[in-house]
């Protein structure tokens, strides 16, 4: 997925954790839920970004660690009648 880099963090990732951009637009992570093991579901903010949301956007944290952002695929391909 190309998006577009809003703001440069350089999160170093760590097993186990999933990395979002929360609500308040800075990076977070939580511990991923596994098999027989009890997890906190605290969220820990990690970068400090506050980023702006717009609708119509997806916000991630990408493979180099940084806050991007991508338009979101909306509508795709009509599907065509069956004939009888």
């Amino acid at each position: 997925m190309a998006g577009k880099v809003l703001h440069k963090c350089g999160i170093k990732r760590e097993a186990g954790y999933l990395y979002f951009v929360d609500k308040k637009g800075n990076a977070a992570r939580v511990q991923m839920a596994r098999a027989g093991k009890k997890t906190s579901k605290k969220q820990e903010t990690v970068c400090k970004c506050g980023i702006k949301r717009e609708k119509g956007f997806l916000y991630f944290i990408d493979k180099k660690g940084n806050c991007a952002c991508a338009k979101m695929a909306r509508g795709g391909k009509k599907k065509s009648k069956k004939k009888k």
